[in-house]
Order: structure tokens, then sequence, then C-alpha cells
């Protein structure tokens, strides 16, 4: 969920992460930060994501003001 694309291409470079992995769909950059609503539009797509794909887990991240942040890991069972 991120604000700028450099903090993404700065992870990535510092992570190695498989892009093919990571916000498949996009960021907020790419789908918008609605104030209050961020965490259901970030689950919603995951939730999507998961049934698309017949993904198994899925991890869901957001910053929050102060530094601060949360995770949400989704195991898709049946």
């Amino acid at each position: 969920n991120e604000a700028f694309a450099s903090v993404v291409l700065a992870w990535q470079k510092e992570t190695g992460a498989d892009l093919d992995k990571v916000n498949v769909n996009g960021g907020a950059i790419a789908l918008g930060h609605p104030l209050g609503a961020t965490g259901v539009r970030l689950m919603t797509t995951l939730l999507n994501e998961l049934e698309r794909t017949g993904g198994r887990y899925g991890l869901q991240t957001m910053c929050e003001g102060g530094g601060q942040a949360n995770v949400t890991i989704i195991e898709r069972l049946g």
C-alpha cells in the first residue's frame, strides 16, 4: 500500500522480491487510497485474487500513521 513508487523500487532492490507476486493488480498509486477504507479495498483485492488464481495464502500489509503498520495473513479454505 505504497504512496510513492520510489519506496517500492527501493524495497524491491533491497529484498530482490519477485514483483510478479507483489501487488499484481497495482498498489495505492494505481488503484487509489480511499481515506478510511484502504484496509477494505486491500482485503477485497486480496480475496478476489486468491479466488481468481486458486491461491492458498495471501499476505496484506498496510502502513499507518506514526510509523506503525499492520499485517494480515489469509488462508483460503476449500
